[in-house]
């Protein structure tokens, strides 16, 4: 069957291949040739030869067959062909659907596969479901619980927040009210559903609350954290009640702003009871300040008159009594001073007032005390100066002085025999100071138990057997050591029982140049014609002394308004104008003088306030300005730097009066014959270059007159002062002390003119809780420097 096969398909091969004609001649051309081969094999056979006839009957019978077989065999083999081509077709078709079948057979697995895996997720969804229906069930009931939990908690919450006698509100960022407590309804007088929705404006009727707490709602905004802060608040039956507010942002949980929490805290009772510690402090001090006032005046007079008398001829005696007496009267002194600032102490108001001080000087005068005392108890006393020392530094003489006559009259007083030696030390450079002090005894020393307790407050080392000694008051040390470390020192003690002991008091200080008094006098050789506005009489007497001791004549005006009334400008050749008037101030005369006249005298500010830039002056309508007390250096600079520049700019009234500055030898002088010495004076308490200047002008006299017109002008000034502390004035009490501070300075009391210059600067941090204080050591200190002022000009002139 295979040949056939292949014969069939060779055969349709070549047909496919030859075409139809060809085909057909070489089809007919082999039937002819196999015709004609066939009866000849059988014309062969049957008869032994081939004839002719047999070959063209083969030849006629081929081609007349062929055509038909041409045809039979070309139809046979398009059928064929086309059953074959169908047939590759079906197969082919088959093996496509065989294919497919395969394809639909893994989809079908794919689909069934699928299916299962749906029909478990299924299950499981189900399974889910089912469960998640529990948990919603079970979810659902917890959440019933947990409201009914939310709200009996919401509700004792609630029961809580009003129970609370604090204030407690909520507020949005617009500023309205979302929600309070019980407490803050009854201060408002509206319920919570009133109040929510309403701003601080609806609330709150007094301007100066809604002020105060938009501010602090401010501030709170902008700086994003808490602030605590006090109010005064009314309630709707007019009660006031002062309350510390604390306020505070809060937030979602997504960080966004939703407004802020005020917790108001009422503080009424506090703040009366501080008050009233407030002013049973103010009042301890006006005690302690009364008392010391009171004691020191006669104090004060002991001690002058003692020091009088010691000068004055005396038996040995008498001499000892009177040494016993003044040693006496500066022992209580410092235990006064041991007791103001113990106060101080315990208002936190201890301060220090460094100066410049002439070092050696302030050696020499606790050297000259301390001499005394030994004298007086019959002891050695012995000042070593180990080092050179500074020849000036700043610090604050008096509170050291305090300090190292402590340790030297306690030295003196645990000494029965022997003696007390302090040495002093120094290192320095030109900025700073390292200083020693050692003050060795020759004493009974203190048991090592206590050596640890000697600087506590009010504690006191006892000798035992004798009872001998107890230290003072038991505060000295204390205070001392508290001032020391003010000073960024350190002060230590050791001992040995039996054996005397020793303290050692460090200090570290700038280092300052003191200037040396100038011995050159001034001199004009031209007289001035001088109108000067002042409401001050001390300022007045003073500076007219001084002027006219120049040879300048002076016409005074008190205020402002008879200023503007005498003032002609052609009759005067200066004009001196205090800023600080009752009626107007020293700017508003300049400027009305301005727009009166075309032309002016230097127009010059008299200022008692620290004087470091001229712009103010200058912009408000001054030619200058000089800062009282007047100094003859100050007028002099005046005369040279106003006076003859405007003689240049008016030429036509030059002729009139030319001023020259000169420099003079002091014998030729015609004002003093010899420089006042006050260079044993205290620099910290009087002003020693004007003193200097103004004695060197008008001589002591004058000097010693305005100290008792300041004496007896400065009580008026005081009471007044008292009576504005006691509503609390702060503009009377500014211009009061301004006029202290304007009369201690024109008759050199410096220490004083400084607290002056504290209790009329209400700009100052501590000015309210301080001022009192600092008024109260006017009182203290004023009789004191005034009659030291006045023995020392006495005794050297």
């Amino acid at each position: 069957m295979s040949p056939i096969k292949n014969l069939a398909q060779y055969y349709v091969d070549l047909l496919v291949k030859l075409g139809l004609v060809k085909f057909s001649m070489l089809l007919a051309a082999a039937l002819v040739s196999f015709s004609v081969l066939i009866q000849a094999c059988v014309s062969l056979v049957l008869r032994g030869d081939i004839e002719n006839v047999v070959i063209i009957r083969s030849v006629f019978f081929g081609l007349l067959v062929t055509p038909w077989a041409v045809y039979f065999m070309t139809v046979v083999v398009e059928q064929l062909e086309d059953s074959r081509q169908r047939l590759s077709q079906l197969v082919e078709k088959l093996k496509q659907m065989r294919a497919r079948d395969v394809e639909l057979h893994l989809k079908l697995q794919q689909n069934i596969e699928e299916l299962n895996q749906q029909i478990e997720e299924r299950e499981k969804a189900e399974e889910a479901r089912e469960e998640a229906m529990q948990d919603l069930e079970n979810e659902v009931f917890e959440r019933e619980k947990t409201q009914v939990e939310l709200a009996e908690r919401t509700a004792l919450l609630r029961s809580f927040i009003d129970a609370s006698p604090d204030l407690i509100y909520y507020r949005n960022t617009h500023g309205e009210f979302s929600g309070c407590n019980k407490a803050f309804e009854d201060l408002v007088g509206l319920t919570l559903n009133q109040l929510v929705g309403l701003s601080i404006y609806d609330v709150y009727s007094d301007q100066t609350t809604r002020q105060q707490v938009e501010a602090t709602d401010a501030k709170v905004f902008a700086d994003n954290k808490e602030l605590t802060y006090e109010i005064w608040l009314s309630y709707p039956d007019g009660k006031k009640a002062c309350f510390e507010f604390r306020k505070l942002p809060f937030y979602s949980k997504s960080g966004e702003l939703l407004g802020l929490v005020g917790f108001g805290r009422d503080i009424t009772e506090r703040q009366q009871y501080q008050d009233a510690l407030v002013k049973a402090s103010q009042d301890k001090t006006k005690f302690i300040s009364t008392i010391s006032h009171e004691l020191r005046t006669p104090l004060n007079g002991i001690v002058g008159l003692s020091r009088i008398l010691l000068d004055s001829k005396l038996d040995t005696e008498q001499h000892q009594y009177m040494q016993t007496i003044n040693v006496s009267a500066i022992t209580l002194g410092h235990i006064f001073n041991d007791v103001i600032d113990l106060d101080k102490l315990d208002r936190s108001e201890l301060e220090l007032l460094p100066v410049d001080t002439d070092f050696p000087s302030f050696i020499t005068d606790i050297e000259t005390i301390s001499h005394l005392m030994a004298e007086q108890k019959g002891l050695r006393f012995d000042m070593e100066r180990l080092t050179s020392l500074p020849s000036g530094v700043s610090i604050d003489a008096s509170r050291l002085r305090q300090v190292l006559w402590n340790l030297v009259s306690n030295a003196m007083k645990f000494t029965k025999e022997g003696g007390v030696t302090v040495n002093i030390s120094a290192d320095y450079d030109e900025q700073y100071a390292n200083i020693e002090f050692e003050i060795e005894d020759t004493g009974i020393g203190i048991p090592e138990s206590e050596i640890d307790s000697i600087f506590g407050m009010y504690y006191q080392v006892k000798s035992g057997k004798d009872n001998l000694h107890a230290v003072g008051t038991g505060i000295g040390l204390a205070v001392s050591q508290e001032i020391i470390h003010r000073m960024d020192g350190e002060i230590s003690v050791s001992s040995e029982l039996g054996f005397g002991s020793t303290f050692n008091v460090s200090i570290r200080v700038p280092v300052a140049q003191v200037a040396a008094m100038p011995s050159s006098h001034y001199q004009s050789q031209s007289s001035l014609r001088i109108f000067m506005v002042e409401d001050i009489e001390l300022n007045v007497t003073v500076a007219r002394s001084v002027l006219e001791n120049l040879g300048h004549t002076v016409e005074v005006a008190m205020s402002g308004e008879e200023a503007l009334q005498r003032f002609n400008p052609e009759n005067f050749d200066l004009v001196l104008l205090d800023i600080q008037l009752p009626d107007m101030t020293g700017f508003d005369i300049a400027q009305i003088l301005r727009q009166r006249y075309a032309h002016l005298p230097p127009l010059v500010a008299l200022t008692a306030n620290s004087m470091t830039d001229k712009s103010e002056y200058l912009a408000n309508g001054m030619d200058d300005a000089i800062s009282k007390p007047l100094s003859v250096k100050a007028i002099y600079r005046v005369i040279e730097d106003c006076i003859e520049h405007h003689l240049k700019e008016n030429k036509s009234v030059a002729t009139s009066f030319e001023t020259e500055l000169t420099i003079s030898d002091p014998v030729d002088s015609m004002i003093v014959a010899e420089a006042p010495i006050v260079g044993d004076l205290s620099s910290e308490l009087f002003d020693i270059e004007m003193l200097e200047s103004y004695i060197e002008i008008v001589g002591v006299k004058p000097m010693l007159e305005g100290l008792d017109m300041f004496a007896q002008a400065l009580p008026e000034y005081l009471a007044d002062l008292d009576g504005y502390i006691e509503r609390w004035d702060k503009h009377n009490m500014e211009s009061e002390a301004h006029k202290i501070k304007g009369a201690a300075g024109s008759v050199g009391l410096k220490r004083l003119q400084q607290l002056a210059q504290k209790a009329q600067s209400p700009e100052r941090e501590d000015w309210q809780q301080s001022v009192v204080s600092w008024i109260d050591a006017i009182k203290q200190n004023y009789q004191a420097d005034i009659e030291q002022l006045k023995q020392h000009l006495a005794k050297s002139y």
